[in-house]
């Protein structure tokens, strides 16, 4: 791995649109079997105002966090990093935060954000916060990776679907600058005879129709983006192509692809682990739960070299990030 470009590539944050759907147990799993491949790897606890990720992977008391980093207590983020017991795996608290962390200032947001793009480790996973806050979103947009994750339940995948809806719809905004999206929006609702159209297929298609150029632009940048999703906490009874079918419905109905990385299945022991606090991994390690979490691991690696995303110069994801969350 060359340079700061290619570190950038793997950021890979990871959330779902409700709680409760195991994004900090799928994280810290996930962080757990690439450390093991001997992969430099960084956890960093996003859920700001609720981060819990130590508990998963066996840290009992984290020292610095997050907040000593926005508050600058410290002045780097590598600072705020703690060694965990398994090598290779390393760890940003975002433990014992101030409350006021779940409502950072733009400024303050800014600042992590270029601070988290600069971190030289291979793989840097972002537990992220459950819904469609800006936060939640403007940490997704910090790189063309990430990973959404649902249940099989009604209200888990309708709400996975608005976020990953959202996200698009906030990278759209992002790219045009917010006079522009006003606009797009307002030619979208005109020529939907007055209702809301939050389609981004609808939105790219329009901005095409009306500036080629622009429009152009904004499908080359929703093109760069490498968005999986992750089905867990299956039952036998479920269909097990629940997954894909999700993925299918974004591609017809937002004209968005989400590729499927498989299904992890449902087992009551994990509860029992995180009431250890200890690794699922490494307590019940041949459970078919952990045999699907090591088979996500493997897929994850895969299409990482098969589909390499396509990441932009440090310059230009800079300035991205410096746009995000303007509005």
């Amino acid at each position: 791995m060359n340079g700061e470009d290619s570190f950038i590539n793997n950021i890979w944050p990871i959330g779902g649109g409700k709680g409760g759907s195991g994004k900090t147990f799928l994280t810290g799993s996930l962080g757990l079997l690439l450390a093991r491949q001997g992969l430099r790897t960084l956890l960093i606890d996003a859920d700001l105002g609720a981060a819990n990720l130590h508990t998963v992977i066996g840290v009992a008391h984290p020292g610095r966090s997050l907040s000593d980093f926005v508050n600058k207590k410290v002045e780097t983020l590598e600072d705020a990093v703690t060694k965990t017991p398994v090598p290779n795996l390393y760890f940003i608290s975002g433990a014992g935060d101030n409350l006021d962390m779940a409502n950072l200032v733009h400024t303050q947001k800014m600042r992590l954000l270029r601070a988290i793009s600069k971190l030289p480790y291979e793989h840097i996973l972002l537990d992220l916060g459950a819904g469609t806050s800006f936060n939640t979103i403007d940490f997704f947009l910090i790189s063309n990776t990430g990973i959404f994750i649902t249940t099989p339940e009604p209200t888990s995948i309708e709400n996975v679907y608005r976020l990953i809806r959202s996200v698009y719809l906030r990278k759209i905004r992002q790219v045009l600058r917010e006079e522009a999206f006003r606009e797009l929006l307002q030619e979208a609702v005109m020529r939907s005879n007055g209702s809301s159209a939050k389609n981004p297929e609808d939105l790219l298609r329009i901005l095409k129709d009306c500036d080629p150029v622009q429009g152009g632009l904004l499908e080359e940048s929703l093109r760069d983006f490498r968005f999986k999703l992750v089905l867990n906490q299956l039952r036998k009874q479920d269909n097990h192509q629940i997954g894909t079918l999700i993925c299918r419905i974004c591609e017809k109905h937002l004209g968005l692809r989400v590729h499927f990385l498989g299904n992890i299945l449902h087992d009551d022991r994990v509860h029992d682990a995180v009431c250890r606090k200890v690794s699922f991994l490494e307590k019940y390690p041949y459970t078919q739960t952990a045999t699907d979490l090591r088979e996500f691991c493997h897929r994850f690696l895969t299409d990482r070299e098969e589909n390499p995303p396509v990441g932009p110069s440090i310059e230009k994801t800079k300035a991205e990030i410096l746009m995000t969350a303007n509005c």
